[in-house]
């Protein structure tokens, strides 16, 4: 009897080999340079990888499809504008193997399970459109031909367009995202779920109600300029690494700098730049000023406690806040301040985790700067107050006039390297009217209104049978989502799962009653289609769309472009009763970019101006003070304390990656800046929580959650004290991502809350 759907979405229980090490007060330096050249030595071809190293990130060149952080407008790195995990990414989809019939032959859907989420990542690049027919074991090859057909045979039989779902991740380019989601209306749905609705919603939302733009404020420029750059929730280090040299360059030009996250990390403690052979030699530089030790989901506390502080001083002093800006430009002040004056400083400091002596030495740095950026990552937007948190970070921002100048502004840092582009050409599943409406001038069908499925929507769809098709463009979503049991149901209960992937991960696993993995060109490759080689583009965090264009030839001749895998799937199931030209738009993607042009605001001259070196910037009202609100202002807002509580033996747990990691992808076994090598089934705990429960290092233990008197459990994990707060502990994703609820999500964004899980411990 074969495995079951849940069985192959979960992370095998089995552990390596762990070793612990005090974790590093430095971060990248020598460790970093002989990390990169492990990956490529061990994962690479030598030639293509020195090809690769002079032209990601590089003008002219192709788009690390790792993190959305933006490369400098000026100058780029003659060394490499690149990090480690940016070359870890490179080597996992530029690695030198090939996958295709003989492979799964060889290997059975079930033994394939079985696999770590690593050694399926490494197991090679997918060579060829393969399906897994109903009953069967293994996956066979198919035709793209027959591949469209069967698609749009599935499409087609559906009793509504609605019962389809239509994922996305942040590797998608603008075009084949615009093109996706203009099949997806065309077919006559709005389901269009992305990796937007699992990170950062939250911001999205907060934002555009607060101050009219869903994206960050701020440029690279600004944060070379800002006096103080506040990084909170996230870990630049592993995460997006090329910042810290944007940190560095802060620290040289006076900035100072505040960390605030529940982990010390090695990153936001001391940079060795690998590019400047002085730091190598002398040693890094220190990044964070100051370190705030908070607790899990204690932002809001934390940010109200700066507040009242800032207006106590105004009322002594004077001259604090920046009455001007607030006058002019903001609305709903004076609610804000009397629903503020209703908490207690004390009260709110003590919710934060934060001891006064730190709170004063981060106040002192707000109180006296007026040139304030705020960062932030995950680590505040996947609580069920997420939108809460950002709101009351804006309203420091507001406060002190830290809005649409030089120097300040809101910096949410994004993750894949185009998510944010998606959802600027179309990808959501709430589009608003004025968009829809230009797709309907531009192309004659009038698109539905109904807001489609998020992500947490459409699992539930699945799992009730209301949804019957799942087509994923990119991504590993089994591993993504929340709730990894009841996701894998829903999945399974779909008569046809659909996955555009460049590599083998664990969704391709966990199927419907078929399944079809197409595979597609990586960023690092060329697209040649009928009209030439095609450019493509992108839009990272800061809100700049630049080209790129692969520069490897094809690691398989079956290989189909995304832009190509979508034309070719709405050409069969849209057939004559479509209005749009599909196989034109494959031949030459210049021509998407016309339409793009003519749909979304801000792409005028879009093919021109992509051919300048750096790109282009999209407008953004909130950088020159032009709020698009309902109030036509920015908005102050009232925002709660978390009002849930621990019980005597919970802890909060999060989620958070490993440094051998990217969202999903494992790059390797090793989390060198916290000092753990050779295994992720880990929890992180303080040692007096270790303490009371009378575990010691490298004590296995069982954990469970339980939520709406649903009781989930991720078993077999080793016990390493760490640095964290008290009742606070952390474990890598996607391996406990089955114990976060699907209903525990943030108000608004729907966002879950992967960072805010309470949990139990069970010693073996």
């Amino acid at each position: 009897m074969g495995k079951s759907s849940i069985d192959k979405a979960l992370t095998p229980e089995k552990f390596e080999n762990l070793k612990t090490k005090k974790p590093p007060k430095n971060s990248v330096g020598f460790g970093g340079i002989k990390a990169t050249l492990n990956q490529v030595s061990k994962y690479m071809n030598p030639a293509d990888a020195l090809k690769l190293s002079f032209k990601i990130n590089q003008k002219g060149g192709f788009d690390c499809p790792g993190c959305a952080w933006p490369d400098p407008d000026d100058e780029r790195s003659s060394l490499g504008e690149f990090c480690e995990n940016g070359i870890k990414a490179i080597a996992e989809e530029a690695q030198n193997k090939t996958i295709g019939t003989d492979f799964f032959a060889k290997y059975a859907v079930d033994e394939l399970a079985s696999w770590t989420d690593f050694k399926i990542g490494k197991s090679g690049r997918l060579a060829e459109p393969m399906f897994l027919p109903e009953g069967a074991t293994h996956y066979q090859p198919i035709s793209w031909e027959d591949a469209f057909k069967k698609v749009g045979k599935h499409l087609n039989a559906l009793n509504h367009p609605d019962e389809a779902v239509f994922y996305t991740s942040g590797r998608t380019t603008n075009e084949a995202a615009f093109l996706y989601q203009l099949f997806v209306r065309e077919f006559g749905t709005a389901n269009l779920p992305d990796c937007s609705n699992m990170c950062h919603e939250a911001s999205g939302s907060a934002l555009s109600e607060t101050l009219g733009i869903g994206k960050g404020s701020v440029t690279l420029d600004d944060l070379y300029k800002a006096e103080v750059v506040m990084v909170v929730g996230q870990n630049p280090a592993t995460n997006h690494p090329r910042m810290l040299t944007a940190l560095e360059k802060t620290k040289k030009n006076g900035g100072k700098i505040i960390a605030v996250n529940p982990l010390p990390e090695a990153g936001l403690i001391k940079f060795t730049n690998p590019q400047n052979p002085i730091k190598l030699i002398t040693g890094g530089t220190q990044i964070a000023d100051v370190f705030v030790p908070i607790n899990i989901n204690g932002d809001v506390a934390f940010f109200k406690a700066i507040l009242l502080k800032l207006l106590e001083q105004e009322e002594i002093q004077g001259n604090v806040l920046d009455k001007e800006f607030i006058e002019t430009h903001t609305s709903g002040y004076d609610a804000f301040i009397s629903d503020l004056k209703r908490h207690s400083f004390d009260e709110c400091l003590k919710a934060s985790g934060v001891s006064k002596d730190i709170f004063k030495e981060v106040f002192d740095l707000i109180l006296n700067n007026k040139k304030i950026i705020i960062c932030w990552a995950m680590g505040l937007t996947q609580h069920e107050n997420a939108v809460d948190n950002i709101r009351e970070l804006v309203n420091l921002l507001l406060l002190k006039g830290s809005i649409g100048k030089e120097g300040a502004g809101t910096c949410p840092v994004r993750g894949h390297s185009n998510v944010q582009g998606d959802r600027t050409v179309g990808i959501w599943e709430s589009a608003p009217q004025a968009f829809l409406d230009k797709i309907e001038a531009k192309y004659g069908f009038k698109p539905t209104t109904k807001h489609g499925y998020s992500v947490i929507d459409a699992i539930k769809a699945m799992y009730d049978k209301k949804a019957k098709v799942f087509f994923g463009l990119g991504g590993n979503f089994i591993s993504a989502v929340p709730d990894t049991s009841y996701s894998a149901q829903a999945l399974a209960n779909c008569n046809l799962t659909v996955h555009v992937s460049t590599k083998l991960n664990r969704s391709h696993l966990v199927t419907g009653k078929e399944a079809l993995i197409l595979p597609c060109l990586g960023r690092t490759e060329k697209d040649y289609q009928k009209t030439g080689l095609q450019t493509q583009s992108v839009e990272n965090s800061m809100g700049v769309i630049s080209s790129t264009k692969g520069i490897l030839e094809p690691c398989s001749e079956k290989l189909l472009s995304e832009v190509a895998v979508v034309c070719g799937i709405a050409n069969a199931t849209l057939k004559a009763r479509s209005r749009v030209n599909w196989l034109t738009y494959r031949n030459d993607y210049n021509l998407v970019r016309d339409d793009i042009e003519e749909v979304v605001s801000g792409f005028e001259n879009y093919n021109k101006r992509l051919k300048n070196p750096s790109g282009f910037y999209l407008p953004n009202g909130a950088r020159v003070r032009e709020f698009k609100t309902k109030t036509g202002k920015a908005n102050f807002s009232i925002n709660k304390l978390p009002e849930w509580q621990l019980k005597a033996d919970e802890l909060i747990m999060m989620t958070i990656r490993s440094h051998d990691q990217f969202n999903t992808t494992i790059y390797g076994l090793d989390d060198r800046y916290r000092g753990v090598f050779n295994e992720r089934r880990v929890i992180f705990m303080n040692k007096e929580d270790m303490k009371v429960r009378h575990l010691k290092e490298h004590d296995v233990v069982n954990l469970k959650s339980e939520y709406n008197h649903t009781i989930r459990k991720a078993n077999n994990f080793k016990v390493v004290g760490y640095d964290i707060p008290k009742n606070c502990c952390a474990t890598y994703f996607p391996e406990t991502n089955v114990l976060v609820p699907l209903d525990s999500f943030a108000h608004t964004a729907k966002t879950p809350a992967s960072k805010s899980v309470k949990i139990t411990i069970e010693k073996l």
